[in-house]
């Protein structure tokens, strides 16, 4: 099969359309990812021992099953107990909270490496806990963990093709639709190839270039794996 420009010039406003959805949902997604990873990084530090413990078991729960029973779950079953979502919010819930348990892990770990001696001062200081929190622990915890949780934005762009399982009409899903139509596949999903290729390699750099300039080599290998 040879490539046709004018099918590609053609198809690719339909496909620009489909890349809109997915960068809709991964920039949603994300930001449901961070703030609850947030919140739960929190909890399990504050919280007691039995919350902490139903947290952790939340959380080894959503990573112990995969992504595509989790939005099967959201979009075809949640509706029997009354709870109706859209397609793409019921997508971008489900991939925040699924990144979200491993966030939540990326967001620990910056706690955990705050010095002790500034939580110190601020219970000298008289400083409330949630002052402490906003003050203290995260502006010194979260900027050293930028390439970790960088790292799962991308990775939860490269996973946006799932949604197609739930009727979410996402690039991936735009591009099957027309070569369906059209019985022809080489140049739409070229095209898709190339779209997220045009995502994922800047990032790699990106991801290379922050890692340095924050000093995190040390889980470069760890942010590298998902590409």
């Amino acid at each position: 099969m040879n490539w046709e420009w004018p099918f590609a010039l053609q198809i690719l406003p339909q496909l620009v359309e489909g890349l809109t959805v997915t960068v809709a949902a991964s920039v949603l997604g994300s930001a449901v990812a961070m703030v609850l990873g947030l919140a739960i990084a929190i909890g399990i530090r504050s919280a007691g021992p039995n919350v902490a413990s139903a947290i952790r078991f939340c959380i080894n729960f959503i990573r112990g099953t995969p992504l595509l029973v989790q939005l099967y779950f959201a979009f075809y079953v949640l509706p029997d107990i009354g709870i109706y979502l859209s397609p793409l919010a019921a997508g971008v819930l489900t991939l925040g909270i699924h990144y979200s348990s491993y966030t939540s892990e990326v967001y620990r770990a910056g706690i955990e490496n705050v010095d002790r001696g500034l939580w110190e001062a601020a219970k000298a200081l008289n400083l409330t806990r949630a002052q402490t929190w906003r003050y203290i622990v995260i502006p010194n915890a979260v900027p050293p963990m930028l390439p970790a949780l960088a790292n799962y934005v991308v990775g939860m762009f490269k996973e946006t093709p799932l949604l197609a399982t739930i009727t979410v009409v996402e690039l991936m899903n735009r591009a099957q639709i027309i070569a369906n139509i059209n019985y022809r596949y080489l140049e739409p999903m070229t095209i898709v190839g190339l779209f997220f290729l045009s995502v994922s390699v800047p990032a790699v750099i990106a991801l290379d270039y922050l890692e340095r300039r924050c000093g995190y080599g040390s889980q470069r290998h760890h942010n590298m794996a998902i590409f």
